[in-house]
């Protein structure tokens, strides 16, 4: 698998050696980290105006003293990042079983320690693809909730009736407008929203609503 370019692995563990360890294993597969020696930092990081911008993902040591592990990803869960920004647990032998709960409640995975070098890089990099498909799918909504805000009332009228399969005429007896109306309104749509045909419309439109 190619690296995800511009990605980001936040590496959070009380363990300097083991941080230092996954930096130097990030940077010899062309990945880039961000490293915490607590939960705590790590909160204050993303509990202020953060946003997901580039796929990243997080390396967390369940077991820490202070803030643990499964708290800051309870954390993450409620600032609603989970989705650009999936969780992989380091844990120890002991801990497997919270960590297989944590995997049922959202996290992408966990990875015992010792940890095989290969194996969680290839998890890492899933989890980074991950990311940019929920980013990619996150500015596609947002560019059509722009494109559905320059329609008009009108325009959104015409458009839910050919979306809803409607010919033109049955459009016009709805609306009470004539068929020439409703083909200017439907081109003004059909531009707007920067598509050729309904059945195009509509699949976009359902593709954005996923």
């Amino acid at each position: 698998m190619e690296p995800v370019q511009d990605a980001t692995v936040y590496i959070i563990d009380d363990d300097r050696s083991v941080r230092e360890a996954l930096a130097w294993l990030l940077r010899s597969r062309r990945l880039q980290s961000e490293l915490y020696d607590c939960a705590e930092d790590f909160d204050a990081r993303v509990s202020q105006d953060f946003a997901v911008r580039t796929p990243s993902c997080v390396l967390l040591d369940l077991r820490m003293p202070g803030l643990s592990g499964l708290a800051m990803f309870d954390k993450l869960i409620g600032y609603g990042l989970l989705s650009t920004l999936p969780v992989i647990f380091l844990t120890g032998h002991a801990d497997v079983p919270t960590a297989v709960t944590a995997v049922k409640q959202g996290a992408f995975d966990f990875c015992e320690k010792p940890f095989s070098d290969n194996a969680l890089v290839d998890r890492i990099e899933q989890a980074l693809a991950l990311s940019a498909a929920a980013l990619a799918q996150h500015t596609a909504s947002s560019s059509v909730q722009v494109r559905l805000a320059s329609l008009t009332d009108r325009e959104k009228a015409v458009m839910q009736l050919v979306v809803n399969g409607l010919p033109n005429k049955l459009v016009a007896d709805q609306l009470e407008i004539s068929v020439r109306t409703v083909e200017v309104h439907r081109a003004r749509v059909f531009d707007k929203m920067g598509v050729k045909s309904a059945v195009e419309l509509t699949n976009f439109l359902r593709d954005a609503s996923k």
